[in-house]
């Protein structure tokens, strides 16, 4: 099998990159459908339409509702049919990102991601995770190709909540343990190879990123300023973070963050921080000490959550974590990835482990 490695057509990053949004996004179309929230269409709209110009560009704009669902997306791509647009751009967090291409996948349009957040690694991806319409997870989309165009405005993104960046660190912070495990057990990455070098060594360099930037961002963005560790920091979350976790591939903080959305409790939080303990969980089942008390100090540094307390469950039910271990296992989730059987038993007790490291003092 051949090793294989996936990446948008196009990044670009910076400040001031949404107000060159149609410049960059004429090359693939020149009606857009835009697909955004009620809130976030406030927030862009003015500025999006000033760098249009006397172009001959066009744009209509989609209310997202709120759950990458297969519901959704079907009602999504109806309505860009219906438009006449030739080009789909989906504006905003994780599940707009996923549900617009998959829209464009099905309607087979290019599509360009524009993040307003830095709160998952999905804008780069070739893949779309897919939820019920109640929050619980379903399955992963695997699409053809990446995205055409990713554009990141530095400003935008660092003008959003601190939770946010964060979150996207916990997402990231998964990225290097994950890929690592499937570089040892030889596993098929999410685009059907295997791991290449580059692959590993940029989920490595976002690792680094994150210990060595993570800390100093969380505190500019909570006093709203954007300094080089803060678009370091956006960069690692969403590229490093997107071309590693697909190049290389996903283990078990992934499957744990999939079998943890079963329980109500946590989908109040967000992707990154469910993976950030399934990240600790990953890291105890392969007993990985050094990383483990790497990761946690770092998780305490930037806020990430490392006990179910923290996801919102501070009674938990042995039932409901077992359902969880056991969803976390189901057959076609990549805990398969890692280099050892895992049974379902061990994953509960990792998750009780994790949650009381977690509860220890350590940073």
């Amino acid at each position: 099998m051949a090793n294989i490695i996936a990446s948008p057509g196009r990044y670009i990053q910076g400040k001031g990159a949404l107000g060159e949004l149609r410049l960059h996004a004429e090359k693939l179309g020149k009606k857009f459908f835009i697909l955004v929230s009620a809130s976030g269409k406030k927030r862009v709209e003015a500025l999006i339409q000033a760098g249009m110009g006397n172009t001959g560009c066009s744009a209509v704009y989609e209310i997202f509702n709120g759950e990458c669902s297969k519901k959704e997306i079907k009602r999504v791509e109806e309505a860009f049919r219906a438009t006449g647009c030739d080009l789909i751009i989906g504006i905003g967090g994780g599940k707009i990102h996923d549900t617009a291409k998959a829209a464009a996948f099905y309607a087979k349009v290019p599509v360009v991601i524009v993040p307003t957040i830095a709160s998952t690694d999905a804008p780069c991806s070739a893949l779309a995770v897919i939820y019920s319409e109640a929050g619980v997870f379903e399955e992963y989309l695997f699409f053809p190709s990446s995205p055409n165009m990713v554009i990141v405005d530095t400003d935008i993104v660092a003008a959003a909540p601190p939770r946010l960046l964060v979150s996207g660190m916990g997402d990231a912070l998964s990225t290097y343990f994950e890929a690592r495990a499937c570089v040892r057990s030889e596993a098929t990455n999410c685009v059907g190879g295997k791991s290449s070098l580059a692959a590993l060594k940029l989920a490595e360099l976002c690792y680094e990123t994150l210990l060595r930037d993570g800390y100093n961002a969380r505190i500019a963005v909570e006093k709203s300023v954007c300094t080089k560790a803060v678009e370091n920091i956006i960069e690692a979350n969403t590229y490093l973070s997107g071309i590693g976790f697909e190049s290389a591939g996903l283990a078990a903080a992934h499957a744990i963050h999939n079998g943890l959305t079963a329980i109500e409790e946590t989908h109040a939080f967000y992707h990154g921080e469910k993976v950030a303990f399934g990240t600790i969980v990953q890291l105890v089942l392969e007993n990985a000490a050094e990383d483990l008390e790497t990761a946690l100090d770092f998780c305490h540094s930037v806020g990430l959550p490392t006990t179910l307390a923290a996801l919102g469950v501070t009674n938990p039910d042995t039932a409901k974590l077992k359902k969880a271990a056991e969803l976390a296992c189901a057959a076609g989730d990549t805990m398969g990835n890692l280099p050892f059987e895992v049974k379902p038993e061990m994953v509960y007790n990792a998750i009780i482990a994790a949650d009381a490291l977690g509860r220890e003092a350590r940073f």
